[in-house]
């Protein structure tokens, strides 16, 4: 039976397990000799496969595709875009293994900074325009 969290686990559980499966798959390809930037390369091109397959089963979903029709729904894609989630936190853990955590929970208060208020942030609507470059 798999030590795998079913439902209704918090984020506290999702690197563990992310971590193994990185750890998985680097042994396995470092058994067929695979160097690690290979490696890196791989799964870094996994996530775009990963995004092609969200990308269709949104096609499916809005049924635009004249050939195929309604071929997916929404939770078809909602599983798509878990699965790419997925792969990319496993391509950060590969790349990162003592630290991918931690950096992307450095990459995440970054980058949302842009986004979201801080204590000492005006409300985004209250900013003022930023200047214009030609």
């Amino acid at each position: 039976m798999s030590e795998i969290p079913a439902t209704g686990t918090g984020t506290q559980d999702l690197w563990p397990v992310i971590q193994r499966l990185a750890a998985s798959f680097a042994r396995r390809d470092d058994e067929r000799g695979v160097s690690a930037e290979e490696q890196w390369t791989l799964q870094v091109l996994k996530i775009g496969e990963e995004f092609g397959e969200a990308a269709q089963a949104v096609i499916g979903a809005r049924g635009t595709n004249p050939r195929k029709g309604y071929s997916h729904g929404w939770p078809d894609v909602q599983a798509e875009v878990a699965d790419t989630a997925i792969t990319a936190l496993v391509a950060l853990a590969r790349m990162r293994p003592e630290d991918a955590a931690a950096y992307l929970a450095r990459q995440l208060a970054s980058k949302s900074a842009k986004f979201l208020p801080g204590p000492q942030q005006p409300p985004l609507d209250d900013r003022p325009e930023p200047e214009t470059h030609r």
